[in-house]
């Protein structure tokens, strides 16, 4: 049998995903979240979802009445926007409609009732609405949240599972009324036997973890 070969790297994450099992973190012992749902009429999200700016998004906004004050933009690491007009507008973590109001409310300092619309596209969003998955996932990344979302719609962005995962021992930690909780997931299930029970619905901020089977 061919031995594997661990990097370092690999061997940091191996030692802190064994001193989580040492420590009572299996899956096993965490609660399951419910299937999900599968009819888009039911609420699933908690909330009616809303796309919000992020750094790194390309926004266009039009100005009515005054293309030579309209552009395109994009929003800065530090969360803000300049436009021709004016400076340091505050985008990230806004909704366009909610950025386009403040906009508005600037530019009436030089335009008599300016009407903006914001457009977006390069979606990233902010950093607090991305799913991220690491560990044992072909290309583990931060995945920009799109509504309805579930487990396997992650999966099939991430590439699914490696031969080394477990992915029956991996874990969603979710943040609920400002605690953070963990859920066990049965991602093996789901993957590789097609187990749709196994599938959840995904929220703006979950981290999914997986570890490797040590067999």
């Amino acid at each position: 049998m061919k031995r594997r070969v661990f990097s370092a790297k690999q061997a940091g994450i191996a030692v802190l995903m064994l001193s989580g099992s040492i420590a009572g973190c299996s899956s096993g012992n965490l609660p399951q979240l419910p299937t999900a749902t599968t009819q888009p009429s039911l609420t699933k999200n908690v909330r009616d979802y809303k796309y919000l700016i992020g750094p790194g998004d390309s926004l266009s906004i039009f100005i009515w009445g005054n293309p030579e004050i309209s552009g395109s933009y994009t929003v800065r690491p530090d969360g803000m926007i300049s436009t021709s007009l004016v400076e340091d507008v505050p985008a990230s973590g806004r909704t366009p409609t909610d950025l386009a109001r403040s906009l508005e409310a600037r530019l009436a300092e030089y335009i008599r009732d300016p009407i903006v619309t914001v457009m977006v596209s390069g979606f990233i969003g902010p950093y607090s609405e991305q799913v991220r998955v690491i560990g044992e996932a072909s290309q583990p990344q931060a995945i920009n949240y799109r509504e309805n979302m579930t487990l396997l719609d992650v999966m099939v962005q991430v590439g699914g599972l490696t031969d080394y995962a477990d992915g029956n021992d991996a874990r969603l930690i979710r943040v609920v009324n400002g605690r953070q909780q963990q859920y066990g997931l049965r991602m093996g299930d789901l993957i590789r036997d097609g187990d749709i029970t196994a599938n959840i619905d995904i929220l703006p901020g979950d981290i999914v973890i997986i570890p490797e089977s040590w067999f």
